[in-house]
């Protein structure tokens, strides 16, 4: 459907997903197969399509939408395509021993009625991406885009209606009145990236339904660049994992610890990448935008009272940020509280790594940590004395590439994972099933018991 639908017509779509669901067809690894190798093939004669809306919404260059969403999704199809037959096959494993001759093992099912509440800083990505895993496993689906993504999210809906009976795959446009309708209603799964405070809304809707929940939420992701690092390569790929679309990415490094020794010198290369990538008048490059004067005041306002190391210019007319450095904020002021979401690098010097993992470890839990170091014994204590959604060494963002790690939160950062077969576990309910034979029929489980059967129950569950 192309626009949103009145209360009593969304009313009509949940019925009749639940009616759909019941009907077994989705359980046809044929039937889902044919739904996913129809959306890729939606998705790559309407590739033009996508990054204009993408350019309307948020001003990404067309490479940047088929590095950043496009392209991820086409792989995501690709996998589930190829694999989907082999992950929705029975896993066989050992039977108990009270058990047998028996033989046991998990088969994947579908939960039923899916919800997917997607956010506006990866709009098609964070929308299609989650769908493709639910379709994947056999789930009927409503999606409710973010509003504040229009041109992408009446672009998602045009996209179902083509391809999609409404019963199957829905897609809900409108506010946070249209969301907040839909998580009133009974679904068998929801699945929500945004932020924490919403994430907590989300999960308190689905309590009273003991609906499960995956959330995808963010935080403060911290990198880390200590006196052995690299510095080319840290300063590319620190400006890389943080401009990218214009730091409105959730896994984005929030703000940068470097050991005092180096600062100047990472500091001096970053400016230098960020002059040759974006060029000496900025606003004139193919940089994404902030997405609404909303957030753009809300960068704004973090810069009140900061010393900033470069950058500043703004223009909220076109919503243009240009990447900024800030000098050592004061740990109690918003922009070390809050997840910036935006072109802004708090840069804080260090002396001694241990106080940086005690500052870390004193935060709520990180989607993401970073570290540039050459030092193995760095590289340890991260591993060991730190917890994040994922821990990234001598990289930034390329954790949501691999399709064969799971890319989830940890804590306030969230919980569940998605990505590649981990999505088509997310959608699935594991069964277990027990399969017996009439004979022979052991009796040792079997009351009376006996000290025999003490003994020997002893001695196979010991």
């Amino acid at each position: 459907m192309s626009m949103l639908p009145g209360l009593e017509t969304v009313k009509e779509i949940h019925a009749a997903q639940r009616a759909f669901e019941m009907s077994r067809r989705t359980a046809d690894l044929s039937f889902r197969k044919q739904s996913l190798r129809k959306l890729r093939q939606w998705i790559s004669d309407n590739e033009k399509r996508i990054s204009d809306a993408l350019w309307t919404d948020l001003g990404k260059s067309s490479t940047e939408s088929y590095l950043t969403e496009i392209g991820l999704v086409l792989e995501e199809l690709r996998l589930h395509i190829r694999h989907l037959r082999s992950w929705a096959g029975p896993r066989y494993v050992l039977p108990a021993l009270a058990s047998l001759p028996a033989t046991a093992a998990t088969v994947a099912e579908p939960y039923g009625k899916v919800l997917i509440i997607a956010p506006w800083n990866y709009p098609f990505l964070l929308s299609v991406k989650p769908l493709v895993g639910a379709v994947s496993a056999g789930n009927t689906v409503i999606v409710k885009p973010s509003e504040m993504a229009p041109a992408v999210g009446q672009l998602i809906a045009e996209m179902a209606e083509e391809l999609f009976d409404r019963e199957h795959v829905a897609v809900v446009l409108g506010d946070k009145e249209a969301a907040e309708e839909l998580l009133k209603m009974s679904f068998d799964h929801i699945f929500y990236t945004g932020n924490p405070q919403v994430g907590r809304i989300v999960m308190k809707a689905a309590a009273e339904h003991l609906t499960p929940v995956t959330l995808e939420l963010g935080g403060k992701s911290p990198v880390i660049v200590d006196e052995s690092a690299d510095l080319d390569i840290a300063a590319r790929r620190i400006v890389w994992g943080k401009f990218t679309n214009a730091g409105q990415t959730c896994i984005a490094p929030d703000h940068l610890y470097i050991h005092r020794k180096v600062m100047d010198e990472f500091l001096e290369k970053a400016e230098k990448i960020i002059e040759a990538v974006f060029g000496e008048h900025e606003q004139a490059h193919p940089y994404p935008r902030i997405i609404n004067e909303r957030h753009f005041d809300r960068l704004q306002g973090y810069l009140k009272g900061q010393e900033l190391i470069r950058g500043g210019r703004t223009d909220r007319a076109s919503l243009y940020f240009e990447p900024v450095f800030l000098r050592s904020p004061d740990p109690d002021s918003p922009v070390m509280q809050e997840e910036i979401f935006g072109p802004l690098l708090p840069v804080i010097p260090f002396d001694d790594i241990s106080s940086v993992i005690r500052d870390i470890n004193t935060r709520p839990k990180a989607l993401a940590i970073y570290l540039f170091s050459r030092r193995a014994s760095h590289r340890r204590r991260f591993i060991k004395e730190t917890s994040s959604g994922a821990l990234g060494i001598n990289e930034t963002l390329t954790q949501i590439a691999n399709h064969r790690l799971p890319f989830g939160g940890v804590g306030q950062s969230g919980m569940g994972a998605y990505r590649g077969k981990y999505s088509f576990d997310t959608f699935s309910h594991t069964r277990s099933v027990v399969r017996n034979y009439s004979f022979p029929d052991i009796p040792i489980r079997y009351a009376p018991y006996s000290r025999l059967k003490d003994r020997l129950i002893r001695l196979f569950l010991g």
